[in-house]
Parts: C-alpha cells; structure tokens; sequence
C-alpha cells in the first residue's frame, strides 16, 4: 500500500465527472491513502451521469498543510468550485507548498482560477484549451503527464493513465 498514512481531498460539487471521480477515489483507496470527499456543503451531489457522492468534510474546513494532495476531477463542477475563494485558495496554498495536485479535464478551470498556470504545461477536455493558454500555461495533447507538483489527465478515456500518475506522484508526495 503505497499511500498509507497519506490524506487527500477530492473536490466535488453537483455535476461533477462521475468516472473522474469515483476511478481515482478507489485507486487511491486501494493503495491506501484516506480520502475525503470535500464539498462546498455536507449534501449529497450527483455527478453528471447521476450517481450520487456523500461529501466527508467542507472545503472550507481543509488547510493546505494538513492534506498530503487533492485531486480536481471534471465534469461541470470545476465551473462551480472555481467561483469560491475558498477553492482558489486552497489550491493556491497546496502548489504554493509544492504539495501534489491532480487535475483532469475541465479540472482545469479551478487552476485557471487559482491563479497557478503561468509557464507550466497542461491538458484537459479541448474545451478548455483556450482557458488554460490564456491563463499562461503551454498546452499539451498528452493522456496523462505530471508538470512539477501538478499531475494532468485529459479526458475521462485517460483516467488510468492519470491513475498510475497520480499514485506515482502522491508516492513521492
């Protein structure tokens, strides 16, 4: 089990990319990481093909420091979690430690908010490659790469390969 002693949040709100979510939720589980699902409220959301996701905790209540890395799944919730600070803040302060991040498909809409692209190379859904090169970030076309503390996955079809990145990388923490 790679990733015991290890916690780590997975942001989610309603509309979140249910595959996104739950594969890397139970990949990191089964190495052994604790993971919990952070919302904006203690509700139940529904991802985008309708199941539904009991959130542990609030995103407000995580602090950077206590978290070993977070993952930004995609689906429609990116464009939700990117409109509060309390989102933006806490990736801000996750890269700001250097502390891994794992960010796949429109994901990377709460990285463009956050404010931590500039001069890194990224991926995501293609419709939000413009997002990500405005924010100052060099696209890439790949399924799945890490770019410092960040690890990228670029649509739903590559979330094994952001898997087995995300875990090599969380490893390394």
């Amino acid at each position: 089990m790679r990733l015991q002693n290890k916690k780590i949040a997975i942001l989610v709100a309603e509309g979140v990319e249910d595959l996104e979510y739950y594969v890397p939720l139970m990949r990191l589980q089964e190495e052994g990481a604790q993971v919990l699902s952070a919302a904006m409220k203690l509700e139940p959301v529904h991802g985008k093909n309708g199941l539904a996701i009991e959130p542990d905790t609030l995103i407000e209540s995580l602090k950077a420091e206590d978290l070993s890395a977070l993952v930004v799944p995609g689906g429609w919730a990116p464009d939700k979690l990117r409109r509060y600070k309390a989102v933006t803040d806490l990736v801000s302060q996750m890269d700001k430690a250097g502390k891994p991040i794992g960010i796949i498909c429109h994901g990377g809409l709460v990285a463009v908010s956050a404010g931590i692209l500039k001069g890194r190379r990224a991926t995501g859904s293609l419709g939000i490659k413009d997002d990500l090169v405005n924010a100052g970030a060099t696209w890439v076309d790949e399924a799945a790469f890490c770019e410092g503390n960040l690890v990228w996955g670029r649509v739903v079809a590559d979330t094994p390969a952001f898997c087995r990145e995300l875990v090599e990388l969380f490893e390394k923490g």
